[in-house]
């Protein structure tokens, strides 16, 4: 009987979510995004279909699309210049529970970023 109630408690335990990183939580939220470099930081708020990002005290309004769960677009709501009407597209390649990595570039441009989004809340 004894040996039945450590099974059990085998199993049940290994039944328990131990931390799983599920991504619908990094789409909303606050975030801190760290740049490969370690010296460029933004701050960004976001729902499902709004982001908000604080850049050096400069605020933008972007809209984001999800691909899929670890890609998505970000698109300035209101562009002033070409490069701001130029969809940026954000590829997620790593997860840990509480951040993302990230590789990053503009649609049909050869520049891309590398970097770390910390969940804040």
């Amino acid at each position: 009987m004894r040996y039945y109630f450590i099974l059990g408690l085998l199993l049940l335990s290994s039944c328990i979510d131990k931390g799983k990183v599920r991504m619908v939580d990094f789409k909303q939220g606050k975030f801190k995004t760290v740049l490969e470099d370690n010296e460029t930081t933004s701050f960004a708020e976001r729902n499902d279909s709004i982001q908000i990002e604080d850049f050096n005290g400069i605020k933008d309004t972007f809209n984001i699309e999800w691909l899929d769960q670890f890609e998505y677009v970000l698109t300035k709501r209101n562009p002033k210049t070409m490069l701001d009407s130029t969809p940026f597209y954000v590829k997620i390649t790593s997860v840990k529970p509480d951040s993302y990595s990230f590789n990053a570039y503009y649609k049909g441009s050869n520049f891309k970023q590398k970097g770390t989004a910390f969940k804040l809340e």
